[in-house]
């Protein structure tokens, strides 16, 4: 059995090369070697299983099937079913790796074959020179030529889709399913056909107008997964077929199918499901940036978590005591207490009245919690000062029953407040990517679990606010277009 490995590091980041290579009937576009080439049974590009048939510039014929490809590791092995070359049980297999200064790639391609005895070095030579080294080369002077990703096309003609809009600020009765178009995907955008629609309490801000982030009559909602139906010209880290999610202003997630910035959408692992990533997404990089980044929560701190049984609360619950924290949180019913403990919440405290404070102290031995998760803003403002341990963090992230009127005297415990928008966090795409892939770590590895326990159609977008600022929900609100 002969083995050829060859490896280079290309300059390029690796989504704009794995853009290309995943996509298994790129290589007529970029190989020297290679001359027409085209998938059978017009299968997708990307489908396990499908096969390339294609004759090389020098007359020879070669049919390859895709026998595995992973997003997530960059990573394809296919194998030659049928050549005009004397190769037998050919298994190769690409892997991209990014080279630590972000901006380079390093691309590693091996194979194992049997060739005629005698012929060993002309073939071995013929795959890693003529094959790998020629490919490297060929896909160099490709990208220099800044030649867009193979199949990258965008449709030309608008989809027809369901929305749900606010019509007016105001309550849940504002929101009204309309038919609309989601237009063609311009410079950097993606197009989705959307399969889950992640609920938040931002959306709510949004819809009553304490964010002014739209002007009705306008589709609100900032989460979502599906899959990308196209992409436009400069996007070089989705393909058509993607199983992707995003949690990104502006509003706009209410619907079907959308068209909307690329630079903010991420590539789904294949062990999640579009489902908890549209739960998981914005709640999940919330509580990453908030126990990782805002405050960096130690062993043995304290912990207050408002709203513990809600999407937020839970998944910081679960977050912080894999962390090694003491975590008190505040629940409105004895069913939400318990499922507040089930997920981590050493100390539910049932408390109907942003009353809170004197437990928090009994619990920590009159000191205080030393973090203070805060999502509930103006009328738990005086409760949370008196619960603060000196030195302690408040972090307002939310503002359920309105905002501060004013800023507390901090001064009396020498406190830190912060107000932190997740969107700051994630318009780096560097970071992004990184919490997005913490998230998906914590997922696989038990430390975090999303609780789906309200699903919805689109058009009851309306019914799913009223529940939810009615304190009738907990985990996470899914819409169901």
């Amino acid at each position: 059995m002969i083995r050829v490995t060859r490896s280079a590091v290309i300059d390029a980041p690796i989504e704009r090369i794995w853009a290309v290579l995943r996509d298994f009937n790129s290589h007529w576009a970029w190989h020297p070697a290679v001359g027409e080439s085209s998938i059978e049974n017009d299968e997708p590009p990307d489908q396990v299983g499908c096969v390339r048939n294609f004759f090389l510039k020098d007359g020879n014929h070669i049919r390859e099937q895709l026998l595995a490809l992973s997003d997530r590791d960059h990573i394809s092995t296919y194998c030659i079913l049928e050549a005009t070359l004397p190769m037998k049980r050919y298994v190769a297999t690409v892997q991209l790796k990014p080279v630590t200064d972000g901006n380079r790639t390093f691309w590693h391609w091996q194979s194992t074959f049997e060739a005629p005895r005698g012929r060993e070095r002309e073939f071995a030579d013929l795959v890693g020179k003529g094959v790998y080294e020629g490919g490297f080369e060929g896909l160099r002077a490709y990208l220099r030529r800044g030649s867009p990703a193979p199949a990258r096309a965008a449709n030309a003609g608008a989809m027809q889709c369901q929305v749900s809009v606010a019509t007016a600020f105001g309550g849940p009765e504002v929101l009204q399913l309309e038919n609309r178009a989601a237009p063609a995907p311009g410079a950097g955008e993606v197009r989705i056909r959307q399969t889950a629609v992640g609920v938040n309490y931002i959306d709510v801000y949004v819809r009553k107008g304490q964010y002014r982030m739209i002007e009705p009559p306008a589709p609100i909602g900032m989460e979502a997964a599906g899959e990308v139906v196209d992409v436009g010209e400069g996007v070089a880290h989705l393909l058509p077929g993607d199983r992707v999610a995003y949690a990104c202003p502006p509003p706009g997630a209410y619907a079907s199918v959308r068209t909307l910035a690329a630079d903010q959408v991420v590539v789904l692992p294949d062990d999640l499901s579009e489902e908890t990533a549209a739960a998981v997404m914005l709640k999940g990089m919330t509580a990453e940036y908030l126990l990782h980044r805002t405050v960096r929560v130690r062993p043995g701190q304290a912990v207050l978590v408002h709203a513990a049984a809600g999407g937020v609360g839970l998944l910081l619950c679960q977050w912080a005591k894999a962390l090694g924290a003491k975590v008190i949180g505040t629940v409105s019913s004895e069913d939400k207490a318990r499922l507040a403990r089930a997920n981590g919440c050493d100390f539910p405290i049932l408390t109907s009245n942003y009353r809170f404070a004197t437990e928090v102290k009994n619990l920590t031995n009159g000191r205080g919690a030393e973090v203070i998760y805060d999502g509930l803003g103006r009328e738990a403002a005086a409760e949370n000062l008196e619960a603060l341990a000196f030195t302690g963090h408040w972090i307002c992230y939310g503002q359920a029953s309105g905002p501060h009127d004013s800023l507390p005297d901090l001064g009396s415990k020498s406190g830190t407040l912060s107000r932190p928008v997740l969107f700051h966090y994630t318009a780096d795409r560097a970071v992004l990517n990184e919490m997005a892939e913490r998230v998906f770590a914590a997922l696989r590895a038990g430390t975090i679990r999303v609780e789906i326990r309200h699903r919805y159609p689109l058009a009851a977008a309306a019914q799913a606010h009223r529940e939810l600022e009615a304190r009738r929900t907990t985990g996470s609100v899914l819409l169901l277009p």
